[in-house]
């Protein structure tokens, strides 16, 4: 009876000092994390959709699946998670004995006199009680690692799928950018020519017509850039798939579809959803687990080891036929000298575990600010559309206006000069910005937890 008090008064001891308590979530503050001008409901988180459902066009598809089977990032997050696997196995597996088998022989001879010949065949065991909660502790941490290895994973996965989305709709842009360049220099091939021709007929000087041909020249430098831009964005997504640079085939970007329901839900949904904010915490839960180790260091580690096997020797008597012989002892380790050691091992854990907390603070405020980013933008894209698209039409309307002008004489080549930039430049302003409407949306699927994992 009094050694069942004493059991349970030491187990009620140890847990009042840390060492077999249990982590508990940390207490954050949620409220308004989205930012105060973003309005959340309890509904269905727009991260959580398939990545399948948010990118629908073909080609982009194929690209994504290439990508997740063959890149090499992704596969070596899956390696990091077999490795925390096998971790977590060896720490499961610490609470078991230790077996080994150790035969050893000896052949001695004294003055010359006739060998003698001994062995033994012993087969040896350990096993340290985990009364001091040690080992619990650190398979506690491996479990936790391991579940963070499954948290990169699809962090990586998540990131793999935007930057590639990304990619693809950076060639799309690129290729309406260098159509409308290519447009708009054959345009002043054809207005060069005109002045040209009206030169000659006296109604123009030389001045005016080399200002236009210059402006000629600078778009077809545009052009060139362009191309350039291209052939770069490929092997940037050659990278993504992990295969050499080729020619990529893709839609168009007039004809692409996003999701108008992007509902953001609730921000606790993010904290089960997003994978960076879970491997923070994740990082948090085993500073607990390291600091509760820490602080069974200041207890003794009790092992029990034995052997049992046969043996041809017994002291100085030679023994045969072989006989069986058995061993056990216990062994208490009580650390004396190393206790300010232990002292300042334990102050590091929780220094760690504070740093942890802190980092896990900072990863939820930057997760509620990519996300307000990122609707702001999209929100702020959207409205812009409209906007542009009336000022693209109406320097249409002035580049036909003052082309038809010119050639008759009623204007000069300047008018002519700032409406064609003008529009190109409206053109391609229109085209970046339905981009950027695009990639609000793939950051918003992202900062929301970037799909569900396989």
């Amino acid at each position: 009876m009094k050694k069942v008090i004493i059991l349970a008064t030491t187990a009620a001891m140890l847990s009042s000092c840390g060492i077999y308590t249990k982590y508990k979530p940390a207490e954050t503050v949620l409220d308004s994390l989205y930012g105060a001008n973003v309005e959340v409901s309890d509904t269905t988180n727009f991260g959580n959709s398939d990545w399948k459902e948010i990118f629908t066009d073909n080609y982009l598809q194929a690209y994504i699946e290439q990508a997740l089977q063959n890149n090499t990032d992704y596969q070596s997050a899956q390696l990091r998670i077999e490795e925390a696997k096998a971790t977590l196995l060896s720490s499961k597996l610490a609470f078991l004995p230790s077996f080994a088998l150790a035969p050893q022989g000896t052949i001695s001879s004294f003055d010359s006199q006739k060998a003698t010949k001994s062995y033994e065949l012993p087969v040896t065991a350990s096993w340290e009680l985990d009364i001091f909660g040690r080992m619990r502790n650190s398979k506690k941490q491996a479990q936790v690692l391991y579940a963070q290895s499954i948290d990169y994973k699809q962090a990586v996965r998540s990131q793999l799928i935007a930057n590639v989305a990304n990619t693809y709709y950076t060639l799309l842009m690129l290729d309406e950018q260098l159509i409308l360049s290519e447009e708009t220099a054959e345009a002043w091939k054809e207005t060069v020519a005109a002045a040209r021709a009206l030169m000659d007929a006296g109604q123009y000087n030389e001045a005016a017509v080399s200002q236009m041909e210059a402006t000629y020249y600078s778009v077809q430098a545009s052009v060139v850039d362009f191309k350039e831009q291209i052939n770069q964005t490929q092997n940037t997504l050659a990278l993504l798939l992990a295969e050499t640079p080729r020619n990529y085939e893709r839609g168009k970007l007039a004809d692409q579809v996003m999701p108008d329901d992007l509902s953001i839900g609730v921000p606790l949904q993010m904290l089960s959803s997003r994978p960076d904010v879970r491997s923070a915490e994740r990082s948090l839960e085993a500073a607990f687990y390291v600091t509760n180790q820490a602080r069974s260091a200041f207890y003794p580690s009790i092992v029990l080891s034995g052997s049992a096997g046969w043996t041809n020797a017994a002291g100085s008597i030679i023994v045969n036929p072989a006989k069986f012989i058995a061993t056990a002892i216990g062994q208490l380790t009580m650390p004396l000298f190393n206790r300010g050691q232990n002292i300042a091992q334990l102050r590091i854990a929780k220094a760690q575990q504070e740093e942890a907390s802190l980092s896990f603070q900072q990863t939820l405020l930057n997760a509620g600010a990519e996300v307000n980013d990122a609707l702001t933008a999209y929100q702020s894209s959207k409205s812009k559309t409209e906007l542009y698209q009336k000022q693209a039409t109406a320097l249409e309307k002035t580049v036909t206006s003052t082309s038809l002008l010119m050639e008759y004489g009623t204007t000069n080549y300047l008018e002519v000069l700032t409406a064609r930039q003008s529009l190109l430049s409206a053109q391609l302003t229109q085209v970046s910005n339905r981009f950027t409407e695009i990639q609000s949306v793939i950051s918003l699927y992202q900062a929301l937890g970037g799909g569900r994992g396989e």
